[in-house]
């Protein structure tokens, strides 16, 4: 049992317990009543506002949409005004543009270019909108007007400014000096840079704008005048210089032996006036390709790219057909000179053709995209030169073989015959154009091999060519030589004439070149010249003969001779005498033009007559054959050398 005073405490402690959770009861109803009011109270509120608010909605939203539509209708009333301010000034653009258009693009194109757009953006706008009205005329009319005066300028640009480049800037433009680690290319200015970029502009306008072409034929037929008077100008400039004064300038000083400056060796009868004609020709083929290309340059920066080439090529053309014309008179003059038998002229030919060959690979990248008939002109050229090179060669030789054996054409004393030196000195001018001229005999061959013929080919063929005019020219001198009555005079001709070829081969390359194809010719000249020298000698046998032991009789010293005897050595004295005095008279006046042939002709033949004589003499030493030996023994040994050394002297 739990005891009485226990439970009563217990019993107290929840009645307290109770009475607190009642309190808290009561706490939490009063509040829960409190925010009921207060809900109740927001409420109303709330729905006062969202009553309030619609009544505002509905007066604002009124106002806000007619707002809106004003708004709209102004700017549709701003932006037909705009329109029609932007219409109105079509209809005004031809009277805000007369003043421009009519004074012309010059000094202003900038501004002119502007005014022509305007013009332009009128016509689209009156084809769009009103194709039938009369201001699409008026503006058609001045744009047309505007871009005939812009090709005015165009034209007048190019002729104010385009001028003939001088002869020194070509010249400065072609040369080289082959000693600089760097050249320079000259570079030709046609054109002011200003002016330049103005046609450049009125051009690309024309282009796009002016849907016409006619402007192209006005610019290729300016320059294509000022192309061919720049060149006519450096002809003209070699015309006016002599040939020591056309030293042009320092580029053209220092050429490379390949350029135009090298010039073929003196011909007979060639004189300073031919030499300026082909250099200047030579110089002319140049300045055609250096001027050419300078042209394509400017011209790719003014002609649209599929027009350039066809434009370039009628740009050259009055150029080219004048060099090509001159080369064919070249051509048509060497084949009169043929005709002529004047061998020598044809050599003007040999500098131009080897120029022109070596100036193809530069004509053929310059000429790249223009006609075929273009393209051909200068292969047409040097096959002509090639040909009538070739044939003038061949007839040459002929000439050799054939020049006629006139009595009053040789040389009296035996020297060298005008033959001779010529062909020599033809063939010595061949060295300067061993390739040129081996190809124009190769271009002539029908063979295979000709067809794609190698250098070496054509210096083999060169070789012989040499050999055939030598061979010619020995048969033709030994046919010469019987003209004249003495043999010992012919002798000479032919020593005089065999020694000259073989010194003129020796001091020039024409002996390594003959012996390509015939090693022995060297030594076949000189056993030439040595016969001929043998032969000579035999003219002293009828001199040397009276002092032979024949028909000298036998006797002892101070035997009393006959008078048969006596007259024997009488008649070998004067024989020996009249002989002596004969041929040194006679032979005098011949000639032996190499001194050191002379010197050793005269030893030899004072050795072995002097041998003779002082033999003879001796032998005669004691006889007693007359009682005046003075008039018999007339020359001493020594007097018989200083008479042989005269021999070939006409001074003495």
């Amino acid at each position: 049992m739990i005891p009485t005073e226990d439970a009563s405490a217990r019993k107290r402690e929840i009645e307290e317990k109770l009475k607190q959770e009642q309190e808290t009861l009561s706490f939490i109803w009063e509040s829960l009543e409190k925010s009921d009011q207060l809900t109740k109270g927001m409420v109303s509120i709330l729905s006062s506002f969202e009553s309030r608010l619609m009544q505002l909605e509905n007066s604002i939203i009124p106002v806000h949409k007619q707002t809106e539509n004003l708004q709209r209708l102004q700017e549709n009333v701003d932006k037909t005004l705009s329109c029609m301010d932007h219409v109105i000034s079509y209809y005004h653009v031809a009277k805000d543009t007369d003043k421009i258009i009519r004074e012309g693009p010059a000094g202003r194109l900038d501004e002119y270019l502007a005014c022509i757009a305007k013009i332009q953006k009128a016509v689209e706008y009156f084809q769009d909108n009103n194709p039938d009205s009369p201001e699409l005329n008026t503006v058609k009319a001045r744009f047309e007007k505007g871009k005939e005066l812009l090709e005015a300028e165009f034209r007048s640009l190019l002729m104010r400014y385009s001028k003939p480049v001088p002869p020194i800037l070509i010249l400065d433009a072609i040369g080289g000096d082959e000693d600089m680690e760097v050249q320079e290319d000259v570079m030709l200015e046609h054109l002011p840079e200003a002016v330049l970029q103005d046609i450049i502009c009125i051009s690309a306008w024309l282009v796009e704008y002016g849907r016409n072409q006619d402007f192209m034929n006005v610019y290729f037929q300016v320059r294509s005048s000022q192309l061919d008077r720049s060149i006519k100008g450096l002809k003209e400039h070699f015309r006016k210089n002599s040939a020591t004064s056309a030293i042009h300038s320092p580029a053209v000083q220092a050429k490379r032996k390949e350029t135009p400056t090298k010039k073929a060796p003196k011909r007979p009868g060639k004189d300073d006036v031919l030499d300026i004609e082909i250099d200047s020709y030579i110089h002319c083929i140049s300045a055609f390709v250096k001027l050419a290309q300078s042209e394509y340059a400017l011209l790719g920066e003014i002609i649209p790219e599929h027009h350039q080439k066809k434009t370039f090529d009628s740009l050259i053309q009055e150029a080219l057909d004048n060099l090509m014309l001159e080369g064919d008179n070249i051509v048509s003059a060497a084949r009169r000179a043929i005709v002529r038998h004047d061998y020598s002229a044809v050599l003007t030919i040999f500098p131009i053709l080897r120029h022109l060959k070596q100036t193809k690979p530069d004509f053929d990248v310059t000429l790249q995209g223009t006609a075929a008939s273009t393209k051909n002109k200068l292969p047409a050229l040097i096959t002509s030169m090639e040909t009538i090179g070739a044939k003038a060669l061949e007839e040459f030789a002929d000439s050799i073989k054939n020049d006629p054996d006139k009595e009053y054409n040789m040389p009296k004393d035996g020297t060298v015959h005008e033959l001779t030196s010529n062909a020599i000195l033809f063939l010595q001018q061949l060295l300067d154009f061993q390739e040129t001229a081996g190809a124009m005999l190769a271009s002539q061959e029908s063979s295979s091999s000709a067809s794609s013929y190698s250098s070496e080919f054509s210096r083999r063929l060169l070789s012989t060519y040499i050999y055939k005019v030598l061979g010619n020219l020995q048969l033709n001198l030994s046919n010469k030589a019987k003209v004249y009555e003495d043999p010992a005079l012919r002798a000479i001709f032919l020593h005089n004439n065999y020694n000259y070829i073989l010194k003129s081969l020796e001091k020039s390359e024409l002996i390594q070149l003959v012996a390509v194809t015939h090693k022995k010719v060297e030594s076949s000249y000189r056993e030439l010249i040595e016969q001929e020298i043998q032969n000579y000698q035999r003219s002293w046998i009828k001199v040397t003969e009276h002092l032979t032991e024949r028909n000298i009789p036998a006797f002892l010293p101070g035997t009393k001779l006959k008078d048969k005897e006596r007259q024997i050595i009488k008649d070998k004295f004067k024989g020996f005498n009249d002989g002596l005095e004969e041929l040194c008279k006679i032979q005098k006046g011949w000639a032996v033009p190499d001194k050191e042939q002379r010197d050793a002709i005269r030893h030899a033949q004072k050795r072995v007559v002097s041998e003779a004589y002082k033999a003879f003499l001796q032998r005669c030493a004691n006889i007693s054959f007359t009682k005046n030996p003075e008039k018999y023994h007339r020359y001493a040994p020594e007097l018989v050398e200083e008479m042989i050394d005269k021999l070939f002297d006409t001074s003495a």
